[in-house]
């Protein structure tokens, strides 16, 4: 229910929007209903949001599952948005080869190495904590 309040000609209307179905509206002015019968459907609202919701799942990649030397790291808990690399490709040191959301922040993670992929260790919308393993580099 959306309650709105309006001033017309010094007198002050509380209206009260209760339901929309099609053209017929069910609103109440100043505590009495009204059914108000409108010229064309009203608007859906369309509410937009960023990305869709999660649901709460233990992070994926833990530090003590280290792969060694090759692996590139996460550098924050975060949740993985992109992956622009797949095993095989050829990288070199500062390419982009993720995008990590931190604290409502995307985060560009770049190869520290030349190499190529070898494996990639998580997948889009995962979570990960601070020193997981992402990439392994070879």
């Amino acid at each position: 229910m959306k309650s709105f309040k309006y001033t017309i000609n010094g007198s002050v209307y509380k209206v009260a929007i209760n339901s929309i179905e099609g053209t017929l509206a069910e609103v109440e002015v100043n505590g009495t209903p009204y059914k108000v019968e409108m010229n064309k459907p009203a608007k859906k609202q369309v509410v937009t949001i960023k990305r869709p919701a999660q649901t709460i799942t233990p992070p994926i990649a833990r530090p003590q599952t280290s792969a060694g030397p090759g692996a590139l790291k996460s550098p924050l808990p975060g949740v993985i948005l992109d992956i622009v690399c797949k095993p095989g490709d050829t990288v070199k040191k500062g390419q982009k080869v993720m995008v990590l959301e931190a604290m409502k922040m995307e985060n560009a993670i770049n190869s520290d190495r030349d190499g190529v992929i070898k494996e990639v260790k998580v997948n889009k919308g995962d979570s990960v904590l601070e020193g997981a393993d992402l990439i392994i580099i070879e």
